[in-house]
């Protein structure tokens, strides 16, 4: 999203959240958490911490990040879900939130039903890396060195149904080859193994990615965005050979259902000025990402349309939550 749409967005906001900090002033609850379904450091994480600052001034509020890792961030959500709707409990997920509604058969949750969408802060894509001694220098060459080894290639995998692993899955579907998943503990100890040879490729978000791309010490072949990207302008959309295709990992912040409309409505609107702020709109790209800012009605829908789009790739691979 530009920068010119989002100053516009922030001064129009601007103008009607004296009243909503006036409002969370008089009986509201002095402190806001906002649950993080996964450890410091990550970037859900560095998304939350992003707009804490700007969203507590906006709302005359203090905000505290509560950092619940584990089961794919659906301890948070859990918690989140069962929380009271007063605007003192939120979630900030990630694009797990969708995935998971197929991932895992029994969720103690609906991910759509039991939440109230406020707005999606960030969205970043992936890029598909290689070691640079596979013998693929382009995306047509690597679909046929799959074919023609089929079972032979293998994706690095940070984390077994992630926005990175499902985007593999969609690519493998997509593209009608069989490459086989190495699952690590994390994206760190992923790239290292692509580093070092150990394993051919992986998808990894930009920001993980982009340092080793431009040292030379990783190759992209393709970006998973409907587009290539500004600072990857010699590589290829992933839509460019396997036309539809696209996955990007986002960030949204959440409510319990059954808020009252005006309460989310304030939240959503302090949270949007802050996304659209200079500081928190770099902090955001710093991180390979762009600032979104949408409004609930724009959230919900992409959501809805996340868990349908993500079940079908879910159901083709197999993948099951450990």
């Amino acid at each position: 999203m530009n920068s010119p749409l989002l100053r516009r967005r922030s001064l129009l906001l601007a103008a009607t959240l004296p009243a909503a900090a006036r409002v969370f002033a008089q009986g509201a609850p002095a402190t806001l958490r906002i649950l993080v379904g996964a450890p410091p450091g990550g970037t859900t994480d560095t998304m939350a911490r992003a707009i804490a600052p700007e969203l507590g001034r906006a709302l005359g509020r203090t905000v505290v990040i509560d950092n619940r890792p584990g089961a794919g961030g659906n301890l948070a959500a859990e918690a989140v879900a069962r929380s009271a709707p007063d605007g003192s409990t939120l979630l900030m997920s990630f694009t797990s939130h969708a995935i998971n509604a197929t991932l895992y058969p029994h969720l103690p949750f609906d991910p759509e039903k039991d939440f109230t969408p406020l707005t999606m802060v960030s969205s970043t894509p992936a890029v598909l890396v290689a070691n640079p001694s596979l013998p693929a220098n382009n995306l047509r060459e690597l679909i046929a060195l799959a074919k023609a080894k089929p079972g032979k290639l293998n994706f690095a995998i940070g984390a077994l149904g992630s926005s990175v692993h499902l985007a593999g899955e969609a690519f493998k579907m997509m593209s009608g080859t069989y490459i086989v998943n190495i699952p690590y503990k994390g994206t760190t100890p992923a790239i290292q193994d692509v580093l070092a040879g150990q394993v051919e490729m992986m998808f990894a978000n930009v920001g993980n990615a982009q340092g080793y791309i431009k040292a030379g010490r990783l190759k992209a072949l393709g970006v998973t965005s409907p587009k290539r990207l500004p600072q990857f302008p010699d590589v290829p959309a992933i839509a460019e050979v396997l036309p539809g295709y696209q996955s990007n990992a986002w960030f949204g912040l959440f409510g319990p259902a059954k808020m009252p409309p005006e309460l989310a409505r304030r939240i959503s609107d302090a949270a949007r000025q802050a996304i659209a702020s200079p500081e928190v709109r770099k902090r955001i790209e710093s991180d390979g990402a762009t600032p979104v800012g949408d409004s609930p009605e724009e959230f919900a829908r992409f959501v809805h349309e996340e868990i349908l789009r993500w079940g079908k790739v879910v159901k083709y691979s197999g993948a099951k939550a450990e």
